[in-house]
């Protein structure tokens, strides 16, 4: 099987990350790598100093339609499916309806991918009820090497 060329768009991702929140100094790592022949983009991420903090992995894969699915799971044992855009630097995840969990809120991230390509300028929203989004946290990757 060929390789869906929507996942060539991603390729500013790959590579090792830190990751800065507004919930204060402490930095985590995020990285990005193909898996399976290329067909499938993880994500890890930890903050280690933050033991409240989740650690995470997202599998990033594309539909029968073309279209991009993050698959999320953690360490406090939630799954959630995103919808996912990856168009002229922006980064979104959207998480509208209920899934493997109910929704008792809906979700969003938007990030900026810098010119240079080593900066990622973000936000994590909610929802009650996919309207009215208010700021849950920052997240700001920055590229490392």
């Amino acid at each position: 099987m060929e390789r869906h060329p929507a996942l060539d768009r991603l390729g500013p991702l790959v590579g090792e990350w830190s990751m800065q929140t507004s919930f204060g100094p402490a930095l985590g790592r995020a990285s990005f790598e193909w898996e399976l022949g290329g067909h499938y983009l993880v994500e890890r991420t930890g903050v280690p100093d933050v033991p409240e903090a989740p650690d995470g992995l997202a599998i990033i894969g594309v539909d029968a339609q073309g279209s991009y699915l993050q698959h999320y799971y953690d360490s406090r044992g939630v799954t959630r499916l995103y919808s996912m855009t990856f168009e002229d630097g922006t980064w979104t995840l959207l998480r509208d309806k209920p899934d493997f969990s109910p929704l008792h809120f809906s979700q969003r991230y938007v990030g900026q991918l810098s010119a240079d390509g080593n900066t990622i300028d973000g936000r994590w929203e909610s929802a009650d009820h996919g309207t009215d989004w208010r700021l849950d946290f920052t997240l700001v990757l920055h590229r490392l090497g």
